[in-house]
């Protein structure tokens, strides 16, 4: 359950009357909100004057960037984080990560500016047209305040809904005279939100897991948002069941070097059908067992096979084609499940396969994550946006910790790498480690400025195999044999991170890797790793 913290409200009497500005600072300081991303524009500017002394302001050289960093922000804090971005423009560079958020149910108040008001009417020069609609569908909600002493309102309610499971992003329009209006101070009520399920439906539940010959676990990513991770350990072991992590999963919700660990679930039909053979219950955790890739064809389960799925997205509960849904917060069930009565002991069972060592003679990316795994500090957090390269991650680097694993839920590019800041602003005392693709890093290069200018722990690993090899190995599986647009040949990383202050090294070879890998782990601030994998 997400319990939003408010203040204590005001005293009968006292005069409220204060500006659309000031209104909502004391509305975003009292919600803990006080770090705002941004790329400002000329709209933005009278909602940055006499900026608090309190607040933070994190730039992003381009908006796409901002809204990456604030999505992993308040990923990593379990908060909603505020973006301010400038009106048509600036929300179009956004889009893409706008969408990313909202795949990823990032609670994000995302505020843009607009013209003033008087001048609407005439179609003027930098404003939004229709300015509620142009992020939809990919906002929970969106408004224009009717009148500018509205504004702090709108912003509250925006705050409750992102908060809201399934949480996400909302979207406020602010006209650029707005803020130096008077208006009534807002003070934020207490909601606590989250469903923590029907007690019969989880008691069904129980009842079925216990008459179960051979249940399986599908983990996805509601389950770390839920912060279900003890509670999903102690469920599998309690029925010794295996566990699959859904197929795309955003987030880790069970440790990958558990024995009951099965492995990771391809995003395609027959696939799943054949890895899930056998068993007579699926239980999904937090996201829908059909999140396919591509067309297939022939039964979504195995013969025999019951689904459940536990998760707070009413739309995954909708979707799914097959099974059972209880719309819930996954951590509260799986408490209500492990106080339920147990079946008989079921034998005890190892599922994990331990794959074996690379040696380096073919650098390749296997190598690399092996060398990461075998280097990283242990409570490092990897943010991977190298789409060609996991499978060798699921294989050789795996993720043992809760809230130590991030990746893009939605398949669009250029979040990676502005996340990795969002993040390790939000888990400051821990080393981020964000390995990258060369074509998914080009989205959003400009995000080193920012790093470098606060000095973050964030080591960038770029995976270089000059080509877009998602591309070309998806083209091999849909008999494309040469793929054009796919060639990235003579970018120079080291040089692009000397451009923007940073620190870097390259390697190209197995001694130079590790020599890099242990440098830039142990070094305070940022720094980059160049990787030219065969």
């Amino acid at each position: 359950m997400n319990a939003i913290k408010m203040s204590n409200g005001g005293q009968a009497g006292m005069d409220t009357s204060c500006t659309v500005r000031d209104a909502t600072m004391s509305l975003l300081r009292e919600a803990g909100m006080t770090t705002i991303f941004g790329n400002p524009g000329s709209t933005e500017l009278p909602f940055l004057r006499n900026f608090p002394a309190d607040f933070r302001y994190i730039l992003g050289l381009q908006e796409s960037i901002v809204l990456g960093m604030a999505d992993g922000y308040a990923q990593a804090t379990r908060k909603a984080a505020l973006v301010n971005l400038h009106s048509a423009a600036g929300v179009g560079h956004a889009l893409g990560n706008l969408f990313t958020a909202f795949k990823n149910q990032t609670p994000l108040v995302v505020t843009a500016g607009q013209q003033a008001r008087s001048m609407l009417p005439y179609e003027p020069f930098l404003f939004a047209e229709r300015a509620t609609e142009f992020p939809r569908p990919y906002v929970k909600w969106a408004i224009e305040p009717a009148r500018a002493e509205d504004v702090p309102a709108a912003i509250a309610r925006a705050y409750y809904i992102a908060m809201e499971p399934p949480c996400g992003p909302t979207f406020v329009s602010i006209p650029i005279d707005d803020w130096d209006k008077e208006c009534e101070l807002i003070v934020l009520r207490s909601v606590v939100t989250g469903n923590p399920g029907n007690p019969e439906a989880i008691a069904n539940v129980a009842t079925r897991l216990a008459a179960a010959r051979n249940p399986v676990l599908v983990v996805a990513a509601g389950a770390a948002r839920d912060d279900a991770w003890n509670e999903t350990v102690a469920l599998a072991e309690r029925h010794e069941m295996p566990v699959w992590v859904a197929p795309v999963s955003a987030r880790c919700g069970f440790p990958e070097d558990h024995r009951l660990f099965a492995g990771f679930l391809p995003a395609f039909r027959q696939a799943i059908f054949k890895a899930l053979g056998g068993h007579d219950l699926i239980l999904a955790l937090g996201g829908p067992l059909s999140f396919y890739h591509a067309e297939g064809f022939g039964p979504h389960l195995p013969d025999g096979a019951d689904l459940i799925t536990i998760g707070d997205n009413v739309a995954h509960a909708a979707w799914s084609p097959v099974g059972d849904a209880i719309v819930a917060n996954v951590k509260s069930a799986l408490k209500q499940l492990l106080g339920a009565p147990a079946s008989a002991s079921p034998a005890a069972k190892t599922v994990k396969a331990v794959k074996p060592a690379v040696s380096g003679s073919h650098f390749n990316v296997a190598y690399l994550f092996q060398q990461i795994a075998q280097l990283r500090p242990n409570d490092s957090i990897i943010v991977e946006e190298a789409p060609s390269s996991r499978d060798a991650m699921h294989d050789y680097l795996p993720i043992r910790k809760p809230d130590s694993f991030f990746t893009c839920a939605s398949g669009g590019l250029g979040h990676g790498l502005p996340a990795a800041i969002g993040i390790s602003l939000g888990q400051p005392t821990r080393k981020t480690i964000a390995v990258l693709g060369d074509g998914s890093s080009m989205y959003a290069i400009q995000g080193l400025w920012t790093a470098t200018q606060l000095n973050l722990p964030v080591s960038f690993v770029i995976v270089n195999n000059r080509r877009y090899e998602a591309l070309e190995s998806f083209g091999r599986l849909l008999g494309v044999q040469q793929p054009v647009g796919t060639k990235l040949e003579n970018i120079d990383f080291c040089e692009l991170a000397h451009a923007q202050g940073m620190q870097s090294r390259r390697a190209t070879e197995p001694r130079q890797l590790d020599e890099a890998l242990r440098w830039s782990f142990a070094t305070q601030g940022p720094t980059l790793v160049e990787v030219m994998v065969d």
